[in-house]
């Protein structure tokens, strides 16, 4: 809502005070009317009524036919029920204020609400309908907001396909769900277009409804080179699944086999089932592919796809992919070694070193299962700055793991780090480091550990926890 940095004053006071509307509100906003709604109920209600104006707002039934826009909208919102009754029954003569009709025909005083809901259904139409449709929605979501809603529908049900469409390029996704749901209701929109819709969209919501509606209105033959182009272009997943999936029923699997390799773990799966039904084997595509280690082009989804439907047998194939120049395919292999339960801690351990972020974070998932046999003193070389950020990320989180004295001093050493993650977790370790059942080997150095951190702990606290760790002071 708009301020006024000069005066000091609130858009309540100034609209008590005779403001016009739209100079003081961003009428198209529905956060700007629900909080102007909010505040006139709930903020600084004693100090407001001591305002010029505000004297037209007293918490007394009033008579508003003399009113202006500003104090009916003021009044609109006001405390006293009655008072807001009577706003109602005024309003017709400003049609700029029905977005505060939409929030009172969810208002919890009955006659208040009867009245907004039975002048909402006076004045709604479709150029209406399509402004207020935020707002509306907005207010839907709350107790007894359903009427509303309900009047949108009805209204934009019989509005024209241009006026729809404004609301398919609208920012806020609960209105580009509801305008998508009304164009496949009533089937306004061709399957190429709900098409492109899914591919183009951000909400997952839209894509499914679209992709979805698209395919079931497909009848011929020649409408699938309309719309299978689009869903597999699409550069969100569930989309392409959509098409990729939609090519088993077109009688079309050899177009599926590309995907196989597909970045998105549901795009491989659906390609796969595909590539089944035709009588194929996906495990033998994905060999071939990663046959060819020499192959700059081998795509990193054909490298985890082998092992999400090969055998262990296949983790030859993989081991054989971890010195490949692409950082992706190496990442994959490791990722695929450990679905395969083949991961070998002394032959990933290298990997730890590796410049790519997405190798190192792979390896270090892959041996946190046996972060207890890792030599400490190595990892904690690694948490060093002087080593690059993921590298000291992934030691650490191997640290972490580990546990005891070794990780309390890793921890130590990088409440300093640059990077504000990393530190903030080192902390964040420290306050809750309990010492092991050895302890008492290290019991100088942990009390040395203990001071270094200080500033995590109460004078309390700390006592406390050099008391656990056997340490005196």
């Amino acid at each position: 809502m708009r301020d006024d940095t000069m005066d000091g004053t609130t858009p309540t006071v100034r609209l008590a005070g005779g403001a016009p509307l739209r100079s003081t509100l961003d009428v198209a906003d529905p956060d700007e009317w629900l909080a102007l709604d909010a505040e006139v109920r709930e903020a600084a209600w004693y100090d407001l009524r001591f305002q010029p104006g505000w004297e037209h707002l007293a918490p007394l039934p009033v008579d508003l036919n003399q009113a202006d826009e500003s104090r009916l909208a003021l009044a609109l919102c006001h405390r006293d029920g009655r008072i807001r009754q009577e706003a109602v029954c005024q309003s017709t003569r400003y049609p700029g204020l029905l977005p505060l009709i939409v929030i009172r025909c969810a208002d919890w005083v009955g006659p208040v609400r009867e009245s907004a809901r039975h002048l909402l259904c006076e004045l709604l139409d479709a150029g209406c309908a399509v402004d207020l449709a935020p707002l509306i929605l907005r207010v839907g979501r709350r107790d007894r907001g359903a009427f509303g809603v309900d009047v949108l529908e009805k209204v934009l049900r019989r509005t024209s396909r241009e006026r729809l469409a404004v609301l398919f390029a609208a920012p806020e996704r609960a209105v580009r769900r509801f305008a998508y749901r009304l164009a496949v209701d009533s089937r306004s929109l061709r399957p190429h277009e709900l098409a492109r819709a899914a591919a183009q969209d951000e909400d997952t919501v839209v894509q499914d409804l679209c992709a979805t509606a698209a395919l079931a209105a497909l009848c011929d033959e020649e409408a699938y080179d309309d719309v299978l182009p689009l869903l597999l272009a699409a550069g969100n997943p569930r989309t392409r699944s959509a098409g990729v999936t939609a090519l088993r029923r077109a009688g079309r699997s050899e177009p599926a086999e590309p995907f196989l390799g597909d970045r998105s773990a549901l795009v491989r799966a659906c390609a796969r089932y595909v590539v089944r039904q035709a009588g194929n084997d996906p495990a033998a595509w994905y060999r071939e592919r990663c046959t060819a280690s020499d192959d700059l082009e081998l795509p990193p989804g054909a490298v985890i796809g082998l092992a999400e439907c090969g055998e262990r047998a296949d983790a030859g194939l993989l081991w054989a992919l971890l010195p490949h120049p692409a950082a992706g395919v190496r990442a994959r292999a490791v990722a695929g070694l450990r679905a395969l339960d083949c991961a070998d801690m002394e032959r990933l351990r290298p990997l730890l070193d590796d410049p790519a972020a997405g190798v190192v974070r792979e390896t270090a998932v892959a041996l946190l299962p046996s972060a207890h046999e890792l030599p400490a003193d190595w990892l904690l070389e690694r948490t060093s700055s002087e080593r690059q950020r993921h590298i000291r990320l992934a030691a650490f989180r191997l640290l972490d793991a580990q546990g005891g004295v070794v990780a309390l001093r890793a921890a130590v050493g990088l409440l300093g780090d640059p990077d504000v993650r990393l530190r903030s977790w080192a902390g964040q370790y420290v306050q809750r480091w309990h010492p092991p059942t050895d302890v008492r080997r290290y019991s100088a150095e942990v009390g040395e550990l203990l001071d270094r951190s200080r500033h995590l702990f109460s004078d309390h606290a700390l006592r406390l926890r050099k008391r656990e760790a056997g340490v005196d002071g």
